[in-house]
């Protein structure tokens, strides 16, 4: 069994190594980005891409959706944009005189939820139970989205004129939050040399089942007892920051343990490791936090938070009698 394991293991390490040097030809710029977000595939979570106009927030996740070879829809947010527009409604037929479902855009396996913090509230929302429950509900009608579904929003912390703050209870359902920056002086001078030349694709090397798979095997991945202990010392020490309002929730910590599962995978493990938690801490957890009205600040005080608590909280082996 434990080979066989390996052996699957080490199949979805080459698959997924693949789809980053694919996204690669497109995206030029640090793999981190790539990385985080095949961890947040693999645990069935979704991606929140945050930084300024320019800095290839789209780029990144329409190379991501092609070189997974899925179904992919791009829903631009607008102020005026509906929760039908989202999930789709109910049309009349003039011929006989039903009415049939007409589904909207969510039903895709990668959503691509272009500056989601520019439509209201309520048309936000309609996106809540989509990403937890991977289904919505229409007039009292429920319907399943495809298998696997992944919705990767972006938004920018900037320009926020016009804009509607996404409520907590949606932050939380992002497992992976990805703050994008300028890029680096070498990977700028090779984006402009790109541009020169005919745009590339990124070419489609995994497809609905492949993935499915991967996910499978995460469900695998071991985790020590002394793991979880570690993980929710991480989690609780947020909760009793003096900086902190509301800290990370009990889905943060569950979140924490499937991302670093994921991340085991596609380092070619079997096991999650103490730095597995500690890569992933600040991406699964620093955006979920609430600071408190006279802390003045921005995610940048989240994210150190997770770093005290990580200075603070030693992973620790329990001694097991023999």
């Amino acid at each position: 069994m434990q080979a066989e394991l390996e052996h699957r293991v080490a199949t979805a390490r080459e698959r997924l190594d693949e789809v980053r040097r694919e996204v690669a030809r497109v995206y030029i710029g640090s793999s981190s980005p790539t990385d985080h977000m095949l961890v947040a595939l693999l645990a069935r979570g979704h991606v929140l891409l945050e930084g300024v106009p320019g800095v290839a927030k789209t780029t990144l996740a329409k190379a991501f959706a092609e070189a997974l070879g899925v179904t992919v829809r791009r829903i631009q947010f607008t102020p005026d944009l509906l929760p039908a527009d989202i999930t789709g409604t109910y049309v009349l037929s003039p011929r006989d005189g039903t009415f049939s479902f007409r589904r909207g855009p969510i039903f895709a396996n990668l959503v691509l939820a272009d500056e989601i913090n520019r439509a209201p509230p309520k048309t936000q929302a309609a996106l809540l139970e989509a990403m937890q429950e991977q289904q919505v509900t229409v007039e009292g009608d429920g319907f399943a989205l495809p298998a696997p579904f992944i919705v990767v929003a972006t938004q920018n912390p900037i320009d926020l004129e016009g804009t509607y703050p996404l409520p907590e209870a949606q932050i939380d359902r992002f497992l992976i939050h990805l703050a994008m920056g300028y890029p680096k002086r070498e990977h700028e001078i090779a984006m402009l040399r790109a541009h020169q030349a005919t745009p590339v694709a990124a070419a489609a090397v995994l497809d609905e089942k492949t993935v499915a798979t991967m996910q499978a095997v995460v469900q695998e991945i071991h985790v020590e007892d002394d793991l979880y202990d570690y993980a929710v010392g991480l989690t609780d020490h947020t909760r009793s920051d003096q900086r902190v309002l509301l800290g990370a929730s009990p889905r943060a910590t569950l979140g924490l343990i499937q991302a670093a599962k994921s991340l085991a995978v596609m380092r070619g493990r079997t096991f999650v490791t103490p730095d597995d938690l500690r890569e992933l801490a600040i991406p699964v957890l620093a955006h979920r936090l609430i600071l408190r009205d006279d802390v003045t600040g921005d995610h940048a005080i989240r994210e150190d938070v997770v770093r005290t608590a990580l200075g603070r909280i030693s992973y620790r082996k329990a001694v097991r009698p023999v």
